[in-house]
């Protein structure tokens, strides 16, 4: 009887140990999930970026009106019968 309980003793303290430390064990599975929460944010913000090119991309394709805004804010383009002026301050 003494060592069948010693023997059950060993083998819940290798399971123990297995459990806790070994391969795919808690610790692994703590730092997998910390990782997937990083890469979940990583994702999400991600996804925003992109909602707001295809937003973009939309504008883009409807109408003239954000085109020409683009190009006189991105490029300095004016239009014809406009007049440009630079105010510099001193």
């Amino acid at each position: 009887m003494r060592l069948l309980n010693l023997l059950l003793l060993a083998i819940l303290s290798w399971l123990q140990y297995d459990f806790w430390l070994g391969k795919n064990g808690m610790v692994d599975y703590l730092a997998v999930r910390d990782n997937v929460v990083v890469q979940q944010q990583a994702n999400a913000e991600l996804a925003q970026r992109n909602q707001q090119m295809y937003f973009e991309i939309h504008d883009l394709h409807r109408g003239q009106e954000a085109i020409e805004e683009r190009a006189r804010n991105e490029l300095g383009m004016i239009g014809t019968g406009e007049t440009f002026f630079r105010i510099v301050s001193d």
